[in-house]
């Protein structure tokens, strides 16, 4: 039998010095207690206290297990005070239970500190107990922390399970940790415990998230090789790396390999094919995806449709567009705030921005609320068509709702303003912004510069440049170029020949 001793030492050196179980005042009133079922949960729990002799402990646990799938965390720790001073002992579930309550409210301190409760009262840490802890230290970061404990359990005898695994890896590949998992794989050769199809799909998604789809490729024949059989998720997170890199052809291969294995793709495995084959304007290769879905029986979805009115704005079908769009409700299928969002920003684009407002003021009506990207993109539509007044007050509309405005759509605004032969207003609203700590990127410098650049005021454009050098804001390619063209325009050859090499100095234009 593995030897508890190294868990006494182990927590100190873990999270030192560790207090008694107690309980954090902020935990207790972090979540408001409306639902009926916690109501229920509690009144029984209570009836049971007042039992005599009390009901055995798994009575009790039950009531605490069906709190902490509902998220009621502090509920629990709340109630676990009741226990002993009420001639209850809580066992070996309880206090499991109460682990996993610390861990999701990331209190690791006091999760230890029950496991330091578990050692004491005699019991045996299990699989479960000991996963929970994994599962926790990897929720809040402390992933090294996780391979140290893991390593002393495996060296002190206990017997870990995939899930312990699953949960590692899973951790290890969120916070970049590739070759850590590596290793890891490599560790489970020699245990009991055998990597299976969801520890190799976690890896596969860590790696095509990262864009190496190539190594995702190299693990996905790794686990073919063991005998590994991949499963619908194994296949779609593959696809959806390969699409990502503009690798169509091969993202097809393998949905010719789900029939060939019978595994049915699902809706998001077409919705991934769909998305990408838009974004590459090959609308009528996804209208085929489209007729291979509905043929296997699998209903599109209001992703689905996002996808396709967005590919159809790209490719300028834009009656297409509008068309799908009417008709997902006749489908069953509600508009969401991004399928309104995606074609008031399609819309917008096409200049057609009085039908874009129309389908503004429908989301109102429908108690649907804009995000900023809705309030963006119609900002953005009404100053490319000369509504430079109405995105003014739209943009305070917006902050009315509790929407910030971010950098990107006052940057539309000022180079609206630019533009629009108000150059005084932009550089008042230029330097509201910087007054008021918004971090500009070159973007919104290069905007202003160019506002600049077309007045001829150059002297105000060198200031510009420096304070924007000086806030560790370095320009641009395009930056430069604004500079050189207006220079040359204005016959100041020398300048612009001055700008020209510090531009080839600074490796942003090639010779």
């Amino acid at each position: 039998m593995p030897s508890f001793s190294f868990l006494r030492t182990l927590r100190v050196s873990l999270f030192p010095p560790y207090p008694p179980i107690a309980i954090p005042t902020a935990t207790l009133h972090s979540q408001p207690h409306s639902h009926h079922h916690h109501h229920d949960a509690v009144a029984s729990f209570n009836r049971m206290l007042l039992m005599r002799p009390p009901p055995p402990t798994f009575h009790f646990n039950n009531i605490l297990s069906s709190l902490v799938n509902n998220k009621h965390y502090p509920t629990v720790i709340s109630l676990f005070k009741q226990f002993e001073p009420n001639g209850i002992t809580p066992d070996l579930c309880t206090l499991s239970i109460l682990i996993n309550c610390f861990c999701h409210l990331t209190h690791i301190t006091f999760a230890f500190s029950v496991l330091a409760n578990i050692l004491k009262r005699g019991y045996h840490p299990n699989a479960i107990t000991l996963n929970t802890l994994i599962k926790g230290l990897c929720f809040c970061g402390e992933i090294k922390r996780a391979l140290y404990f893991h390593d002393k359990v495996v060296a002190q005898g206990f017997q870990l399970d995939q899930v312990s695994y699953g949960t590692l890896i899973n951790g290890l590949c969120k916070a970049g940790e590739t070759k850590a998992v590596t290793r890891l794989l490599r560790k489970l050769e020699g245990h009991s415990v055998k990597p299976d199809v969801v520890m190799y799909t976690t890896i596969i998604h860590c790696l095509c998230k990262n864009k190496r789809v190539g190594d995702a490729c190299d693990v996905y024949s790794e686990m073919i090789v063991k005998g590994i059989s991949p499963n619908v998720f194994t296949y779609t997170t593959l696809i959806h790396g390969l699409c990502i890199m503009g690798k169509m052809k091969e993202a097809f291969s393998l949905l010719n390999e789900m029939k060939l294995k019978n595994i049915n793709p699902s809706v998001c495995t077409f919705n991934i094919l769909i998305d990408a084959l838009g974004k590459e304007g090959k609308m009528k290769e996804a209208k085929i995806v489209l007729a291979m879905m509905m043929k296997a029986c699998i209903k599109p979805n209001v992703v689905t449709y996002n996808s396709l009115i967005d590919g159809y704005f790209l490719v300028n079908e834009v009656k297409h567009a509008k068309y799908v769009f009417h008709s997902m409700a006749q489908r069953g299928v509600t508009p969401d705030v991004q399928c309104y969002t995606i074609m008031i920003d399609g819309l917008c684009k096409k200049k057609m921005v009085d039908e874009a407002m129309s389908l503004f003021e429908e989301m109102k009506h429908k108690n649907m609320f804009p995000n900023i990207v809705t309030y963006t993109s119609l900002i953005d539509g009404l100053c490319k068509n000369h509504h430079l007044e109405r995105a003014i007050a739209l943009c305070k509309k917006m902050k009315e709702q509790g929407i910030q405005p971010n950098i990107y759509s006052y940057t539309i605004l000022l180079d609206a303003l630019c533009k629009g032969g108000r150059l005084e207003n932009a550089k008042q609203f230029f330097q509201h912004l910087l007054v008021k700590g918004y971090h500009l990127n070159v973007r919104t410098y290069n905007v202003m510069i160019n506002g600049l650049c077309k007045a001829g005021l150059f002297g105000d454009v060198m200031d510009l440049k420096s304070k924007m050098e000086g806030k560790g804001c370095m320009p641009n390619a395009i930056t430069f170029k604004t500079i050189i063209c207006a220079l040359l325009e204005k016959d100041e050859n020398d300048k612009a020949e001055k700008f020209l090499r510090e531009m080839i100095a600074r490796g942003l234009l090639e010779v």
